[in-house]
């Protein structure tokens, strides 16, 4: 079992979603931005970690907003989607294809990943 992190960024009433890299597994469907935590690391840290490495931001991490377990053909991830804020940097794509800010009616829009997907229906109900 992989754990994977996600944050649930919203500003002004959108969510920042990201597009994978080309180069990588999952090739360009988006996600929340996150990545994989390290040995010896908190979900929490993880987060703050990856988001400093690929976007340029540091976040303000809060609650959990949901928890998936997903099984993909090469491996299976638990991902655990964090409520969080940027608190200091410029939003940069040091790593994705694409990242953008969408309302929540937007979402169903884009080819998520398919650990995602759950969570997107979620986050449309309750918009």
């Amino acid at each position: 079992m992989t754990e994977v992190v996600a944050a649930l960024i919203r500003e002004n009433g959108r969510f920042l979603i990201c597009q994978r890299p080309e180069n990588k597994a999952r090739a360009l469907l988006w996600e929340f931005p996150g990545g994989k935590v390290d040995p010896g690391e908190t979900g929490e840290q993880a987060l703050i970690r990856e988001c400093a490495e690929e976007l340029g931001v540091i976040l303000e991490v809060g609650e959990v907003c949901s928890r998936v377990t997903h099984q993909y053909p090469d491996l299976q991830v638990r991902l655990t989607l964090y409520h969080a804020r940027i608190i200091t940097g410029r939003l940069r794509r040091l790593e994705h294809a694409d990242i953008r800010w969408v309302n929540p009616a937007e979402l169903s829009g884009y080819d998520f990943c398919p650990a995602d997907r759950e969570i997107i229906l979620k986050l449309m109900r309750e918009d």
